[in-house]
C-alpha cells in the first residue's frame, strides 16, 4: 500500500504543476492579448485628436476665406452654420431611419421590432370562435334556434376568461 500512498503523492504534485504551468500560460497570452488592444486604443485616441485639430484648421481656414469678402462676425457666423449642418448630417447619418433611402438594415429592424410587439400582444393561445364550425350547431356553422353557440344544449358558449390553457384544447 505505500506504493499507492507514494504515487498518490505524485499525481497531485503533477497535478499541481499542470494547474500552475496552464494559469501562467493564461496570464501571459492575455498580457499580450491587452497589449495589442492597448496600442490600437492608443493609435485610434491619437487619430481623433489628430482629426480634431485638422477639423478646426479647415474651420478657421473656411472662416479666413469668407473674411476676404465679408466681416469678420459674418464669416465666423457663417462657419459657425456649415460646421452646425455638417455635424447634423454626420448624427443624421449615424442614427438609423426608416425612411432615408438605402436603409436596408433599419427597415429589416423596424419589422423585427413590429413582428414581436404583435406577438407580445397576442394570447398564448388562439381565440375560440363563438360557433363550433360545422358541429351540431349545422354544417354552415350558423347558430340554430334554441340551442347554445357551443352546440351542447346547456352548456355555455366559451369564452378567453373561462378557458384554462394548461389543459388541452381538444375533447376525446
Amino acid at each position: 500500500m505505500e506504493g499507492l500512498d507514494h504515487l498518490e503523492h505524485l499525481d497531485k504534485h503533477l497535478v499541481d504543476e499542470l494547474a500552475q504551468v496552464a494559469r501562467e500560460t493564461v496570464r501571459d497570452e492575455l498580457r499580450e492579448q491587452t497589449r495589442k488592444q492597448r496600442r490600437r486604443a492608443v493609435l485610434y485616441g491619437a487619430s481623433g485628436a489628430v482629426a480634431l485639430y485638422a477639423g478646426a484648421a479647415l474651420a478657421l481656414a473656411v472662416g479666413l476665406a469668407l473674411a476676404i469678402a465679408l466681416p469678420d462676425w459674418a464669416a465666423a457666423l457663417i462657419t459657425a452654420v456649415i460646421l452646425g449642418v455638417v455635424a447634423y448630417a454626420l448624427r443624421s447619418a449615424a442614427r438609423p431611419s426608416a425612411s432615408r433611402p438605402g436603409s436596408e438594415h433599419a427597415a429589416r429592424m423596424a419589422a423585427a421590432t413590429d413582428r414581436d410587439r404583435t406577438h407580445d400582444a397576442m394570447p398564448p393561445y388562439p381565440p375560440v370562435p363563438p360557433v363550433a364550425p360545422g358541429g351540431a350547431a349545422g354544417a354552415s356553422g350558423a347558430p340554430v334556434a334554441g340551442m347554445p353557440a357551443t352546440g351542447v344544449p346547456g352548456t355555455p358558449a366559451p369564452t378567453q376568461e373561462n378557458i384554462d390553457p394548461e389543459l388541452p384544447h381538444h375533447r376525446g
